[in-house]
């Protein structure tokens, strides 16, 4: 039996090659230094180490939208074929991609008035909207209509948890996440700072503490609050090219919860751009945000 519809996602949803069965890819773009970088989408791909190495060196990488036309030209030849979908976006409060998504979608239900496309608010971005994509993937596969699909992956939504710190907070300067000021003080005083996504899908503080290992007891102690206990919980850790944290998180996690599949992937360029190496975040369901 074939997928009841078509689930896309881009390179934002983080997703390694193992979690992509039934998720087609669409690529993104960014720029290095003004020198453009194709993305295909798939993490495993990814040269994080050259990518956050440039970071650290100084180097500038400039990310954008993915514009309605790139919809477009993927979403078309799905309905061509008689085919519904369903795209899970990065979060609308950091992205304008979620709304090109928007417009593209109903442009095309008025070309192809017999099909359905919905467009998913992640409310996230990196593993936030790739556990979303892989939801919808794996009702596609189980048969449920593509209407059906969207409301329980938007109901999903709101207990898609992810809690995040970063290890220098210049980069969020940069992006007005924090001010100079604070960036500074925080540097000098080894200040970390622990940020979530909330519930309107922009990128908030919920925490600040000293030290590197203090911030990886913070993520889970906010894992062990919010964490739910359903069959298809899968915990997800990204990193920006800081491994060894990433597997003392995975081990902290796992005293919680030793039968719960776990993964780990290096944290994607789009939102790695603005957060910066040693990044390091932790997805799961939650019962709230």
């Amino acid at each position: 039996m074939g997928y009841s519809f078509v689930v896309f996602a881009d390179g934002c949803a983080n997703l390694p090659q193992e979690m992509l069965e039934g998720i087609k890819l669409i690529p993104d773009e960014y720029l290095m230094e003004d020198v453009p970088q194709v993305y295909l989408g798939d993490v495993d791909h990814f040269d994080g180490k050259s990518f956050y190495d440039q970071l650290r060196a100084g180097k500038v990488a400039k990310t954008s939208l993915l514009n309605t036309h790139l919809f477009e030209t993927h979403f078309r030849p799905e309905l061509e074929q008689g085919n519904d979908i369903i795209y899970v976006s990065m979060s609308s409060g950091i992205s304008g991609t979620y709304n090109a998504a928007k417009i593209a979608a109903d442009e095309l239900m008025e070309e192809f008035p017999g099909r359905f496309i919905h467009i998913v608010d992640s409310h996230g971005c990196g593993f936030g909207n790739g556990l979303l994509a892989v939801k919808a993937a794996t009702l596609a596969k189980d048969g449920v209509d593509v209407k059906e699909a969207a409301a329980i992956v938007d109901d999903a939504v709101p207990h898609t948890c992810q809690y995040f710190t970063v290890d220098d907070l210049n980069f969020l300067k940069r992006t007005g996440r924090v001010s100079g000021v604070a960036a500074s003080i925080g540097t000098v005083l080894n200040i970390k700072p622990i940020l979530y996504g909330d519930s309107t899908g922009h990128i908030v503080t919920c925490g600040k503490v000293r030290g590197r290992s203090q911030a990886i007891s913070a993520l889970v102690k906010k894992f062990k609050e919010k964490v739910m206990d359903t069959p298809d919980q899968h915990i997800c850790i990204s990193h920006g090219d800081c491994l060894d944290d990433a597997k003392a998180l995975e081990k902290m996690v796992k005293e919680i919860v030793p039968n719960v599949p776990i993964t780990i992937a290096m944290h994607e360029p789009f939102s790695g751009s603005h957060v910066g190496p040693g990044m390091l975040g932790l997805f799961f369901y939650g019962k709230e945000r």
